[in-house]
């Protein structure tokens, strides 16, 4: 029977007439046959009208996925208590013979498929089935990538709404010209707290050869929003088969002088200042999270592959995050979850606000000193408690970026890392190919030190993607380096470290991120000159100085300057071994190309240090 015909039979007919004005049959071949596998008791198919997007908000509180709050607009919703994080055992890239990949989790396509299935057959009966249509990246341009969602929770599909732009208009647009990602999820059966039951048969399966993922027996963000990290694995591989790139980076405008408008990436792994450089109340914000970016004419341009943000409440507080702080507490729409109400008020840890002694939580009613069955204290927050908000609502957003189909020139890419001793503040690349391999290729995040002066343990993160790649390292790197030659005009690569120490204090402030901003926007411009240094370019003291007191209202010494710019000669050659090992034992076909550039930057250090000394001053540089 054709997939149409089926569709007649499986939908009320108001349903079926809003997937009939799509002209796709492969779009209605995969709704034919997943629709009548999963045997929802109820089908709604969502448009990009508001009344369809009411709808799903209503029902999200009318399942009790949500609670209302006190303030208009607010919801709350919890996870299973033991449904809080990525499950990055039971998330696997689903590959023909089950090929091993270095970095990546990878099955058998045809057994996880088998699974997933078996996993899946009438796992909606008795509930509704939530058909909703969304774009990555800006509707009708050269970043859009349709995707159909098929969910049975309405929390899922409210967030999609938040977190994404409709594009119902877009499919009927594009016709059987679109080419789509596909999303399949059912919590499951829920307990009486409304959360997923079966943990135990908790499966997220990423089809790549289909471009579907699968997510089942979970309600955690991270696990179900299909468009978030979970089409991040598809969109690499796009990405690096058609010569593009897909990045886990911000998007954001530097303001630079005479009112000059200045874009920048930033690559951060967890725990590294990402969100709080992105959030510099001064600067704007275009995207927090995931960038696309295409070589368009010579010229890198960039988009927001999402319209909101879903992030880490754990340590907002007015302080250090006025802007995040004034749109949590406006009556715009928001998601919390797995935060503690308390006469229908959210809280969470590190608000910088006293939190209540009992109220509800991710672990059901919640009392200062509650355990969970494995004898650990339960926190009043969970630190993986989340908001999800549109970023029209942010005051410092640039709304015009945001929705340009042409996107924005990029001209500067940042990557940070994260160690006590070894990269500088701030630095700028001699080249594409030098930032790209010794800054992005070379990324690494140190974890706090359990014990007091023992040396944090470094993890290897390139591009602050690992956990997220879906094609063998090499070939992302490959594909990194070749984009470049595709360009006429490159952007600068920089790289930043806020977390120098010096005898355990910290060398920079918290908002001196926002000077370095400054520095690295004069240099796209070639506004200011720079030290040359065995690894880059580095501020001139002077330049900073300056900004210093432009930026912070703050006097900067000469002696701040030099404890953090001094070229860590010991240090920076221990990163090249650990890096080249790396990719000696556990990378394949790496491009030669990326043991060359290292190789060239332990001469530079080596030669350096034959006529400087381990510790190099950057004034001795300068007057060089």
């Amino acid at each position: 029977m054709e997939a149409l015909e089926k569709l007649r039979e499986l939908l009320p007919e108001e349903q079926f007439e809003k997937i009939k004005a799509i002209d796709n049959p492969e779009l209605h071949s995969f709704l034919a046959e997943w629709i009548e596998w999963l045997e929802p008791s109820k089908v709604f198919v969502c448009t990009d009208s508001e009344e369809d997007e009411l709808y799903v908000r209503w029902k999200a509180l009318y399942y009790g996925e949500e609670k209302m709050l006190e303030t208009p607009n607010h919801t709350v919703h919890y996870d299973n208590y033991y449904d809080q994080a990525r499950d990055k055992a039971n998330t696997k890239l689903l590959i023909p013979g089950g090929k091993e990949v270095p970095f990546l989790n990878t099955m058998d396509r045809e057994e996880g498929l088998r699974e997933i299935r078996d996993l899946m057959k009438g796992i909606m009966r008795g509930k509704e089935l939530f058909v909703c249509f969304f774009v990555l990246g800006p509707k009708n341009s050269i970043f859009t990538i349709p995707a159909v969602q098929l969910t049975d929770s309405a929390y899922v599909a409210h967030s999609e709404f938040i977190l994404y732009r409709k594009g119902y208009e877009e499919f009927k647009r594009l016709g059987r010209n679109a080419k789509f990602f596909r999303f399949v999820h059912s919590a499951g059966e829920l307990d009486e707290r409304k959360t997923s039951k079966n943990l135990e048969k908790r499966r997220i399966y990423i089809d790549l050869e289909d471009e579907t993922v699968y997510s089942v027996n979970t309600q955690y963000g991270g696990n179900t929003i299909g468009l978030k990290k979970l089409a991040f694995r598809l969109t690499i591989q796009k990405a690096v088969r058609e010569g593009w790139l897909s990045e886990h980076m911000f998007l954001m405008r530097v303001n630079g002088p005479n009112g000059r408008k200045t874009y920048f990436t930033g690559a951060y792994p967890s725990m590294c200042g990402k969100t709080s450089t992105a959030m510099i109340p001064w600067e704007n914000i275009v995207g927090d999270d995931l960038t696309f970016i295409l070589p368009v004419n010579g010229i890198a341009r960039g988009a927001n592959v999402e319209k909101g943000v879903f992030g880490i409440i754990q340590g907002v507080n007015p302080k250090d995050d006025p802007i995040i702080w004034q749109v949590l507490h406006s009556p715009v729409e928001i998601i919390f979850s797995n935060v503690l109400v308390k006469d229908g008020k959210p809280y969470w840890n590190d608000m910088g606000v006293e939190i209540p002694k009992e109220g509800e939580n991710h672990s059901g009613k919640w009392w200062k000193g509650k355990k969970d069955r494995e004898g650990n204290e339960i926190p009043a927050s969970h630190k993986n408690a989340r908001f999800t908000v549109s970023l029209e609502h942010f005051p410092n957003v640039d709304l015009e970026a945001l929705n340009n189909p042409c996107g924005v020139e990029v001209g500067g890419m940042i990557f940070g890392g994260r160690d006590a001793d070894t990269w500088p503040p701030v630095r700028e690349a001699f080249s594409w190919e030098h930032g790209v391999i010794t800054m992005g290729a070379s990324l690494e995040s140190e974890t706090t030190a359990a014990t007091l002066g023992k040396e944090g343990v470094r993890t290897f993160n390139p591009m602050a993607i690992l956990d997220f790649m879906s094609v063998p390292l090499g070939d992302y790197i490959r594909n990194y380096l070749e984009f470049g030659k595709k360009l006429r005009k490159t952007p600068k690569i920089f790289a930043v470290n806020y977390f120098l120490r010096e005898n355990g204090k910290w060398l920079n402030h918290k908002l001196d991120k926002a000077v370095w901003l400054k520095w690295m926007e004069l240099r796209v411009h070639g506004d200011v000159e720079a030290i040359e240094t065995p690894i880059g370019y580095i501020p001139r003291y002077e330049d900073l100085k300056r900004l210093f007191k432009e930026v912070l209202n703050k006097d900067y010494s000469k002696e701040d300057y030099e404890k953090q710019f001094t070229i860590r000669v010991p240090e920076l050659l221990a990163k090249i071994e650990r890096i080249e090992r790396i990719y000696h034992e556990k990378a394949k076909d790496v491009p030669e190309e990326l043991f060359k550039v290292l190789e060239e930057e332990r001469k530079r250090l080596l030669k350096a240090r034959e006529k400087y000394g381990d510790y190099i001053s950057p004034f001795a540089l300068e007057e060089a």
